[in-house]
């Protein structure tokens, strides 16, 4: 068995654990900016917090193999492959994404949200369309 296979699978394997919460969480906040009960507002916070922290070492060990894989293709392969770069860029989108999602935890934390849950709705369903776009790059190889 090769290293490249291994890398291979442990990117997926943490690209699919950390999309589990990715896709969880806004959902989480769906309903969080629909409370009224204090008590519920206080679990929530716990939820999201505790997901957010869980997931974002897979967000990590994703880039890691990821970036094992490209290593271990090589410059030439890597130079070749615009697919890849389009993905990385998507990718690039969807740690900022991540990111963000501190951000509105943080409000949420302080009682600074703002937002309605119709634009968690919205923030929820934007990295599924990502997530597809990747996954057609990284498997037809268009360009």
């Amino acid at each position: 068995m090769t290293s490249i296979l291994v890398y291979k699978a442990l990117h997926v394997f943490f690209m699919v654990a950390w999309f589990a919460g990715i896709f969880y969480l806004p959902r989480l906040f769906v309903y969080h900016a629909a409370t009224r009960s204090a008590d519920c507002d206080a679990e929530f916070k716990v939820m999201e917090r505790r997901l957010l922290y869980f997931v974002t070492p897979f967000a990590v060990l994703t880039l890691v193999f990821g970036g094992l894989l490209i290593y271990s293709y090589g410059t030439a392969w890597f130079k070749a492959s615009n697919w890849l770069h389009y993905k990385l860029l998507l990718v690039l989108l969807l740690y900022g994404y991540h990111g963000y999602c501190f951000k509105l935890l943080a409000d949420f934390k302080h009682n600074r949200n703002r937002r309605s849950p119709r634009f968690y709705r919205i923030f929820n369903e934007l990295p599924v369309l990502v997530l597809l776009t990747i996954v057609l790059l990284a498997y037809l190889k268009p360009m």
